[in-house]
């Protein structure tokens, strides 16, 4: 169980107060308009923003995480800008994930090997960013997320930049990657589909804090007023 106890910060003008459990071991959608608080909630998680707060406490599995630095943090945080070095080859990218020299023991090299065979990038390793596609580049940054080795994977609209198509094959993949891998996905999106197609549980965020919590399919047949009007939906 993924614990926030309390946790409070003020970014610019806007304060968030964050007293949620999300469970662990599935994909969960956080979902809510722009500037709700969505990318916040994952940020304080991965260490990025630190609380404001003195009660503050963030907890994974009853041990307290908002104590450690980032690096030290279970968490992999993937964005929607992959991040990747263009003049680093598609496997030092990955190495990257495992030691910054790139100076990897044989298991570790097998690790990468193996990886690259999950996300679909067996045999292209040699290449450089840009002579890959956009979804290839994404399904790098996935691979160097898996060679971490974290329980946490943090998606903040990570597919917002593809087509349809792409997205749709890349949703398949991480779900499928986070089964093999019992990882915990906490997925940022905007998408409905997106919530059919990966999340158990939906995390709804408004006005700073979560709104509402509970299944997918639930979700999407609120009555809520928040969650009608972002859906598009009359209220």
């Amino acid at each position: 169980m993924i614990q926030f106890k309390q946790v409070i910060c003020r970014l610019g003008d806007q304060q968030f107060c964050f007293n949620v459990q999300i469970p662990v071991g599935q994909v969960v959608a956080i979902m809510g308009s722009s500037g709700a608080g969505k990318s916040t909630l994952l940020n304080l998680l991965a260490g990025f923003i630190q609380p404001q707060s003195d009660s503050a406490q963030i907890l994974l599995n009853g041990q307290r995480v908002d104590q450690l630095e980032p690096s030290q943090r279970p968490v992999t945080s993937l964005f929607q800008e992959h991040n990747l070095f263009a003049h680093m080859s598609v496997f030092n990218n990955l190495a990257l994930g495992i030691r910054a020299s790139l100076k990897l023991t044989i298991d570790e090299t097998a690790q990468v090997e193996t990886a690259l065979v999950q996300v679909g990038l067996k045999g292209l390793g040699a290449r450089l960013p840009k002579q890959l596609s956009g979804g290839q580049r994404q399904r790098v940054a996935l691979g160097r997320a898996l060679v971490r080795r974290k329980p946490l994977l943090l998606l903040d609209e990570p597919f917002s930049a593809l087509d349809p198509a792409l997205r749709q094959e890349m949703a398949t993949l991480v779900k499928r990657l986070s089964e093999q891998h019992q990882l915990t996905v906490l997925l940022v999106t905007h998408e409905p589909k997106d919530v059919l197609k990966l999340a158990e549980t939906v995390v709804f965020i408004a006005n700073g804090g979560v709104h509402w919590q509970g299944s997918s399919q639930d979700f999407l047949h609120q009555k809520d007023n928040h969650i009608k009007a972002y859906l598009g939906q009359s209220c």
